[in-house]
C-alpha cells in the first residue's frame, strides 16, 4: 500500500540490452484493477487527465491503472492504493454525448510502483518497475469448467460491450480475464496481478470458486 508524498521526480533505467526496466510513469488510481490483455472504459474530464491523455497520444505512451484502497477517484488527497498495477495503452477514443471524452485502454504490462509523487496539476506519478511474464501455456482439459465459465460470462451486456480478446487456448489470458471480470474483491485481483505463472492463477481462481459455492 502506497501513500503519495507531494514533488515530481524523472528517472528511466535501463538494462545492459538497452530495455527500459524501470521509469516514471502517470498513475491513474481507480477503485478496480485492470489486467493484462484486458479492456476497460473510462470517461475522462479532470484537467490533470485530459493533459496525461494528450501526452500518452503525443507521444504513444501509456499510464498505469492502480487500485484505489482509500480516497475518491477525483482528486489526488488521502489517497492509498496498491504498490503493484497495470500499464494501460489507449486503443480507441470518442467525444460522449456528455461533452466528456471516453477513451477504452488494453492492459499491458503488470508495473510495481516506488517513489511515488504528486505534481503540481495533482497528477499521481511513480517509479514502475516492469515486472516479466511467466511463458504461457496452452488450456488443458482440467480448465473446461473455467473456460464454460469465462463464456457465460462474455455473454453478460456490460462485458459484451468491451468486445474483450479471444482467449485462443491461453492459460495466461484465461486466468487474465477470469480474474478481471468475476466479482472478487480488490484484494483478490491484486493479488493475482502481483502472481507470475498463469497456472498458480487459475488455480487460485478454481480455489475461490470452490469456496463461493461451499
Amino acid at each position: 500500500m502506497i501513500r503519495p508524498p507531494v514533488g515530481r521526480l524523472c528517472r528511466v533505467a535501463v538494462d545492459g540490452k538497452g530495455d527500459i526496466v524501470s521509469e516514471q510513469v502517470a498513475l491513474f488510481p481507480l477503485k478496480t484493477v485492470l489486467m493484462p490483455g484486458c479492456y476497460l472504459d473510462l470517461q475522462i474530464f479532470e484537467a490533470r487527465y485530459l493533459d496525461m491523455v494528450s501526452r500518452c497520444f503525443r507521444q504513444q505512451q501509456g499510464f498505469v491503472v492502480v487500485g484505489l484502497e482509500e480516497g475518491s477517484e477525483v482528486g489526488s488527497s488521502n489517497l492509498r492504493f496498491s504498490a503493484i498495477g497495470c500499464e494501460a495503452r489507449i486503443i480507441d477514443w470518442q467525444q460522449r454525448d456528455n461533452g466528456l471524452l471516453g477513451i477504452r485502454v488494453e492492459g499491458h504490462r503488470r508495473a510495481r510502483l516506488a517513489q511515488v509523487e504528486v505534481a503540481a496539476d495533482g497528477l499521481v506519478c511513480a517509479e514502475a518497475q516492469w515486472l516479466p511474464e511467466a511463458l504461457d501455456a496452452p488450456l488443458e482439459a482440467e480448465h473446461d469448467e473455467l473456460l464454460a465459465l469465462h463464456a457465460a460470462l462474455l455473454e453478460h451486456p456490460l462485458v459484451s460491450n468491451l468486445q474483450m480478446p479471444a482467449v485462443a487456448g491461453s492459460q495466461q489470458a484465461l486466468a487474465w480475464q477470469l480474474g478481471y471480470l468475476l466479482p472478487l474483491s480488490m484484494e483478490q485481483k491484486t493479488s493475482l496481478l502481483a502472481m507470475t505463472p498463469p497456472l498458480e492463477r487459475l488455480d487460485q481462481i478454481g480455489d475461490w470458486l470452490a469456496q463461493m459455492q461451499a
